[in-house]
């Protein structure tokens, strides 16, 4: 467009061709066109409004007063524009519409691309200065897809991860903290504009802005890319489904369900008090299809998790009958929300190699990550579900009764390849009651650690890429909540300690061991060893990779044991005859584990059958520990039963306890080891939970001392940006409803 054009067009050169797309429903970058877009001269403003009967543009430059400022409307397409000559990034603004009612309203810009910070709300124009610096990660991402990499998600609230951090701040912190701890991708709960931190995101009243509470736009590229730096892939929640109340964001836009469905049934989601998309709309399908794309496009997202998905597959979601609208078959399937979300995930995936779409699916709707072409809905991966909700409940229960609901752990073995899926501990089994990881154990302190680390060995070992919330990695003894920091002051004390680095240590050889994440979508990937021992709380299975195209075979086998009682002399079939390494012992030392039960750092397997396997080994497994196995066909054993004399007498010489008596240093049951804080009690010269001291203690950003990560340099070599707009409030006294 030519300066010219800019200024002679009263609407910025917008035409009703140029919306054609957006009409049709297939626009998938309508944020080029529509908000405040900067042109030579000045700023286009342009706004979908078919109902309107007028729109006034106000703003800090026009001392938000718009009789002067009427937006035209575009031959044909509902849309209104105006062209304003000299302002430019920076400037607030908001459109007061004249509703179809005959009412008018002050509302911001659905496209804005930044916001005032909350609780102010009008949009402010930007244009991203930002240089990214990321080519190198764009290109390893997109050389594979990402069910053939491994993947362990750290999820995360960005507002109570530490309070008080901003995107650049966090550029430093979290990726120092992230790198430290392995692990390969961080999920934000949504990020996109919204002014209720109790919604933690969840109701989103700008979609084309990143929370403006953080910083600006270009702060959050700088975050970004330097988790790129790190190696570090990027998520965001995304919420197609559903949109924030508030009366200046999308409802009834202009005067009438623009954005929803005038018919509640079809509009109001009761769970949630919120509006539904209409998606039926052409207009609406080619919002969300671009704003999918927008975050990818625009931020560098590597992927999206995809919200509530089952809320809109099902039209009959949380409803009784007579509460719902059949579609036109007379079913309950949401055909418009299904037709979103094939289109969304067949353009991301085509247009951005490498992404990783994840649907938060509870249901059992048929071929959720089989692919479009051949009628699935074509994400990548779904949450699993199932195992979170059976694993979890195990996890909860007494030792002497896990034995009754041993299924619990083996059933999703059963469907683990019928999807390609997550395995996620998340934000919502941490809130509302459920408890703590801490909490869920219903024993003492010991055990309650034990059993945490037992869990996270099964989940690591277990079919299925991992996402774990933050503050679960260290065994936070509260629930989540986003009104204050994790309690950062707990990583420093015995337990938490032990758990935070039992989680690193699963992200390192979790990573290197490529039995452990290559065929997750492949049952040749998987083959329980034991699957039977109800009575001893024990589960044991292999995890392969068979190799080929000069990638090296390789068989990992775990073995867990939930019970309270070591089991020693355990006798598991394996596949290969030799050396087996234990590459984990949840029991360790190091994990604040006893340190008492362990293998001496191998096994050999001899021929002697077991569990349908011509080989077999006799292992210890620690109580509510569990150990990984891997075999080292580049050390074969020329004489196992030399190999397992010279190991029973090193095992005789440093004394090895009986089953009845506890090794000496263990913590009897009931009882707890020398120096480790009783249960309920806290360390000495630790602040009391709750107070501000505590608060303080974890908010702030500390010295060396505080964390081991918090010395580390910054990441990557992208500039701080420093140029562009900060959030700012306008001034207190400006009217908000000046006509």
């Amino acid at each position: 467009m030519t300066d010219r054009t800019a200024l002679t067009d009263s609407t910025g050169g917008l035409t009703g061709w140029d919306l054609s797309g957006f009409h049709e429903g297939h626009d998938t970058e309508c944020w080029r066109r529509l908000g405040a877009v900067e042109v030579p001269g000045g700023t286009r403003f342009s706004v979908w409004a078919p109902n309107a009967r007028a729109v006034r543009l106000v703003g800090d430059f026009n001392f938000w007063d718009g009789h002067d400022h009427h937006l035209e409307l575009v031959p044909g397409s509902g849309v209104w524009a105006l062209f304003v000559e000299g302002v430019g990034t920076g400037a607030l603004y908001k459109f007061e519409i004249l509703g179809a009612d005959d009412v008018w309203r002050l509302k911001t810009d659905p496209m804005g691309r930044f916001f005032e910070a909350a609780p102010h709300n009008a949009s402010i124009v930007y244009n991203s200065q930002y240089t990214w610096q990321d080519d190198q990660w764009l290109w390893y991402r997109g050389e594979r897809q990402a069910w053939e990499r491994p993947m362990s998600i750290y999820e995360v609230h960005l507002g109570s991860w530490r309070r008080g951090l901003t995107y650049l701040e966090l550029a430093r912190e979290l990726v120092e903290y992230v790198s430290w701890q392995g692990f390969t991708h961080v999920e934000f709960l949504p990020l996109a504009e919204h002014p209720f931190e109790g919604s933690w995101g969840y109701h989103v009243t700008g979609y084309f802005a990143p929370v403006s509470r953080f910083g600006s736009p270009d702060e959050f590229r700088y975050l970004v890319d330097q988790l790129h730096a790190a190696g570090i892939g990027v998520i965001m929640d995304w919420v197609p489904g559903h949109f924030a109340t508030d009366p200046w964001a999308l409802q009834r836009f202009d005067g009438t369900a623009l954005y929803e469905h005038e018919d509640p049934r079809l509009g109001w989601h009761p769970d949630w008090g919120s509006y539904i998309f209409n998606l039926g709309r052409n207009e609406v399908r080619s919002f969300l299809m671009s704003n999918a794309y927008y975050w990818l496009e625009e931020f560098h997202i590597d992927g999206l998790r995809v919200d509530g998905v089952a809320s809109m597959l099902y039209l009959d979601y949380s409803r009784s009958d007579g509460e719902w609208i059949p579609n036109k078959y007379g079913g309950n399937e949401n055909l418009e929300s299904v037709a979103l979300l094939r289109s969304v995930n067949a353009d991301l995936y085509r247009r951005k190699p490498g992404i990783v779409t994840i649907a938060e699916e509870s249901t059992s709707w048929p071929g959720v990550t089989r692919s479009v072409d051949h009628g699935g809905l074509g994400f990548g991966f779904k949450w699993n579900m199932g195992w979170m909700n059976d694993s979890l409940r195990y996890y909860g229960r007494e030792p002497i009764y896990r034995q009754y609901h041993h299924n619990e752990m083996t059933f999703a073995s059963s469907y683990a390849y019928s999807e390609n899926f997550v395995l996620p501990i998340s934000h919502d089994e941490v809130v509302h009651g459920k408890g703590s990881m801490y909490e869920r154990v219903p024993q003492d302190e010991w055990r309650k650690f034990a059993t945490m680390r037992a869990f996270y060995a099964f989940m690591w070992a277990h079919p299925g890429k991992k996402l774990l919330f933050m503050g679960t990695e260290f065994g936070q003894k509260r629930e989540f909540s986003e009104q204050r920091s994790l309690d950062w002051h707990e990583t420093e004390g015995w337990g938490h300690r032990g758990v935070q680095l039992l989680v690193k240590d699963l992200n390192r050889v979790y990573r290197a061991n490529s039995a452990l994440w290559r065929h997750d979508h492949d049952p040749t990937g998987f083959r329980w060893i034991d699957a039977d021992d109800h009575g001893g709380n024990t589960f044991s299975f292999l995890r392969i990779d068979p190799g080929g195209d000069d990638e090296d075979a390789q068989q990992v086998a775990a073995v867990i044991n939930f019970s309270s009682e070591p089991r020693y002399d355990l006798r598991i079939g394996l596949p290969a005859e030799g050396r087996w390494t234990e590459i984990l012992n949840t029991d360790a030392a190091i994990y604040d584990g006893t340190g008492q039960f362990g293998n001496l750092g191998q096994v050999i397997a001899t021929e002697v059958p077991s569990h349908g396997f011509d080989y077999s080994a006799t292992v210890t497994v620690p109580p509510l520990g569990g150990i990984w196995l891997r075999f080292e066909p580049e050390h074969p054993v020329d004489d196992p039963d030399e190999v397992l004399t010279e190991i029973a007498g090193s095992v005789a010489r440093r004394g090895t306890p009986g089953q009845d008596t506890p090794e000496e240093g263990t913590p009897a049951e009931g009882t707890r080891e020398e120096g480790t804080p009783a249960e309920g009690t806290r360390e000495e010269g630790a602040p009391e939970e709750g107070t501000p001291e505590e608060e303080a203690r974890n908010d702030r950003r500390g010295s060396d001392g505080d964390n081991p990560w918090s010395s580390a340099a910054a990441t990557g070599s992208a500039p701080i940006p420093t140029a562009g707009v900060r959030p700012r409030r306008a001034s207190e006294d400006r009217p908000e409803d000046n006509r």
